[in-house]
């Protein structure tokens, strides 16, 4: 375990995932592997972040309030984990994207698991979501080399003092990331998207700004430069003070008017990353259904545990603490994509 990680996730528990530990790969929101039947596989490693930004719809960081434990998958473990999906979806045209609840970069193997990922057969891109605070120019170079398609940075802000409030980091400095960004995009065989999130009231003037930058440095030879993100509150997220979100109906109509006057497409959709569907996996668990379960870990947020069922995790929530290895019986309430949520019966 390296100190970074310690460093990020301060009192809570630390679990690594791993064949051994019978915690599943496929079922948890918040580690392992996702598939929402497209050919688009996620990829979570890890569930640290070093920033603890304002609008987190993950509440991730060392700021987090409600996390009880985080989670770091074992190479190996995933990787063979990943295959056996790209085997059942069929190895032709698959996207890894690696995305977490917090900043793949926190993982200590990240370029390992790049390289491992880009020699499976049907793999075509590899792609990752950070904010980029873990980036310098030496880790860049060796994700290239490792074969990293494109890399969907996260930068909300241009000016250095809002980029702090927003990231709720006295450390985040996206200067450096704005460098970065640009040795990205000239250096590297790596396609670069800049993603930001637009908050009302905080950083709309900053979006222009971004678009302006993204443009200038020649980002998205192959992709799309841009994918502006709309502020959506989630129930378990951080929700900024007076922050009234958009309606999704202005939100298209400003990136619209932003098309027209940059010249660029901003209104994005799947087929833009050569995303299409794909058989999903097997659904063992149907919604009422009453299963007996095994718990393996201590659940991601407070007042959750991870059971295990049919190579399965569910997500218990709602319940008293429980032993690990303890037998249980639990409704399913809750299934979208695999992502099993369940109450104890």
């Amino acid at each position: 375990m390296t100190s970074h990680i310690e460093k990020f996730t301060k009192a809570r528990n630390v679990i690594r995932v791993t064949r051994e530990s019978e915690i599943p790969l496929v079922g948890c929101i918040a580690y392992g592997l996702i598939d929402r039947g497209t050919n688009l596989i996620q990829v979570r490693p890890i569930s640290t972040c070093p920033l603890s930004c304002i609008f987190c719809s993950t509440d991730a960081g060392p700021k987090s309030r409600r996390r009880q434990t985080e989670y770091i998958v074992d190479l190996d473990y995933l990787v063979e984990g990943f295959y056996e999906i790209v085997k059942y979806k069929g190895p032709y045209r698959i996207e890894a994207h690696i995305d977490t609840v917090g900043d793949p970069l926190t993982y200590p193997r990240i370029v390992d698991l790049v390289h491992e990922l880009s020699d499976i057969n049907g793999v075509e891109v590899i792609s990752m979501q950070t904010h980029g605070l873990l980036l310098n120019e030496n880790l860049i170079e060796q994700l290239d080399d490792a074969g990293l398609s494109r890399l969907n940075l996260s930068i909300d802000a241009m000016d250095p003092e809002l980029a702090k409030k927003l990231s709720n980091t006295e450390y985040y400095d996206v200067t450096r990331i704005l460098e970065l960004a640009e040795y990205i995009s000239r250096n590297t065989n790596i396609d670069l998207l800049i993603a930001p999130v637009w908050v009302p009231g905080y950083n709309d003037k900053e979006i222009p700004r971004i678009i302006e930058f993204a443009l200038k440095i020649g980002a998205g030879k192959k992709w799309p430069p841009l994918g502006i993100q709309k502020y959506v509150p989630h129930k378990r997220g951080r929700k900024p003070k007076n922050v009234k979100p958009l309606s999704w109906r202005k939100f298209y109509r400003v990136l619209k008017d932003w098309e027209k006057k940059y010249g660029v497409k901003l209104i994005l959709s799947p087929e833009d990353f050569g995303i299409h569907k794909r058989k999903m996996l097997p659904t063992p668990f149907k919604i009422g259904q009453v299963v007996e379960a095994k718990i393996v870990a201590t659940g991601w947020l407070k007042g959750e545990t991870i059971a295990a069922a049919k190579g399965y995790a569910i997500t218990i929530v709602g319940s008293p603490p429980l032993n690990i290895g303890e037998k249980i019986s639990a409704r399913i309430i809750k299934n979208k994509h695999n992502i099993f949520i369940g109450r104890l019966h």
